[in-house]
């Protein structure tokens, strides 16, 4: 009896050694699970993210891990589809018991995962979903690597507007073409001013009235939503946007792959204007597609390769002039912001990590909001803190134009050196 109860004892110490034991001292891996669309409508993006996160994580590893610990990244593929998501982000937690998630792309997958995630408490990384609904539904635990929210986005063509074109030559008129996405809507409604809505209990989440267009004294004069998918009557469209004749042509698409089929299409109806933007198209698949239509477009960005972004990697100073020469080595081809936000994500993870001394989700979470603008995350993105609902602070999109087959930093200005000016007006496709 006395032999069974030392066993018992001993056991039981063992046990609570165990469970007292820091993370950082466990065996085997930090395993991370990210649910990507490798197939579907947003493939190409789904697969350079999973490309972000793996040369970030290899680094890592090569550095010596994360507390002493390597990590191990779990990729499975969403195929575009909401559902497909949920369920892969519940796997990872339950089944391959997960210390930690990156997120998915695009706000259509990233807004209901966002409620499993935080059902479960973890913290959750998003690379993409710039929908402001997501952040607005309470979740404690959730950061944006990206520089906004969708809504806010205009304010950076607003501001172009206003800094790089001469006032008597700036665009009066607009059409305004998008296809029907979360983020795509997003931009719309602050383009427009419009009211944002919570689809859940149909509260009002935000008023952009007036607009950034209204507020650069510009008449919208053609607007048009395409379903979000099976569309394909990219001509009829880029017909109608010529006949309304605007000097400011606005396309708001779901992924680079329509970005490509819009511009082809004005291309083929010959339609003109003084500036067109687009909400996608910083990809090398749309230079591919486009070619030399795609001079003079501007695109928003998170990242440009000349930005001179210094960061951390594995306790290491590491810029962007490290990140391109290193995604170069392993993919042949020189990376875009598709695979540079995943990559500063994974950053950031690394970061909470080291920083909470654990990965424990809460306390992962509590050192995140702790960030400042002068103690913050250092990525190959910037610099990062966040705001009360997870939305970074104070921290602007750059601004892209393909020139020459080249995707130019353009602005802001004053801000690093390499700006190329930017060339107005656009002219023909």
């Amino acid at each position: 009896m006395r032999t069974e109860q030392l066993r018992g004892a001993t056991a039981l110490t063992a046990v609570m050694a165990i469970l007292a034991m820091p993370v950082w001292a466990q065996d085997g891996p930090i395993k991370i699970g990210a649910s990507l669309p490798l197939t579907g409508n947003f493939s190409v993006s789904g697969t350079k993210h999973q490309q972000g996160y793996e040369l970030c994580i290899r680094q890592i590893n090569e550095r010596g891990g994360v507390l002493g610990r390597q990590l191990e990244l779990i990729v499975s593929d969403n195929r575009s589809d909401p559902a497909t998501a949920i369920n892969q982000y519940e796997r990872f937690i339950n089944v391959d018991g997960v210390e930690a998630v990156y997120g998915t792309f695009s706000s259509r997958l990233s807004f209901p995962v966002a409620s499993i995630l935080a059902k479960n408490g973890f913290v959750h990384p998003l690379p993409a979903g710039g929908a402001l609904r997501i952040y607005t539904q309470g979740h404690k635990n959730i950061f944006y690597f990206q520089p906004n929210a969708a809504e806010y986005v205009g304010a950076s063509l607003a501001d172009v507007l206003e800094n790089l074109v001469p006032a008597d030559g700036a665009p009066k008129t607009a059409a305004i073409i998008s296809a029907d996405d979360f983020f795509a809507n997003g931009v719309w409604a602050g383009l427009l001013g419009e009211k944002v809505m919570d689809p859940a209990d149909g509260s009002e989440v935000a008023d952009l009235a007036p607009g950034y267009l209204a507020e650069r004294g510009i008449e919208v004069v053609f607007s048009e939503r395409w379903p979000e998918e099976g569309f394909n009557d990219w001509l009829n469209l880029a017909n109608q946007v010529k006949q309304a004749d605007a000097d400011l042509i606005i396309g708001l698409t779901a992924s680079a792959e329509e970005a490509v089929q819009l511009t082809r299409a004005f291309k083929t109806v010959q339609a003109t204007a003084e500036m067109v933007y687009l909400s996608q198209g910083t990809q090398t698949e749309f230079l591919e597609g486009t070619s030399e239509s795609s001079n003079g477009i501007l695109v928003h960005t998170s990242w440009h390769k000349d930005a001179p972004f210094e960061s951390v990697l594995g306790g290491e100073p590491y810029s962007n002039a490290d990140f391109v020469a290193t995604y170069e080595a392993a993919y042949g081809v020189v990376p875009d912001e598709d695979a540079a936000i995943p990559f500063a994500v994974c950053q950031g993870i690394e970061q909470a990590m080291i920083g909470a001394g654990t990965t424990d989700n809460p306390a992962m979470g509590d050192w995140l909001h702790a960030r400042t603008k002068e103690d913050p995350v250092r990525t190959i993105l910037g610099r990062f803190n966040w705001d009360d609902i997870g939305l970074p602070a104070d921290k602007p999109f750059l601004m892209t134009q393909w020139n020459d087959g080249e995707l130019q930093f353009v602005y802001p200005t004053d801000e690093f050196e390499g700006v190329s000016p930017m060339s107005y007006p656009k002219g023909s496709f």
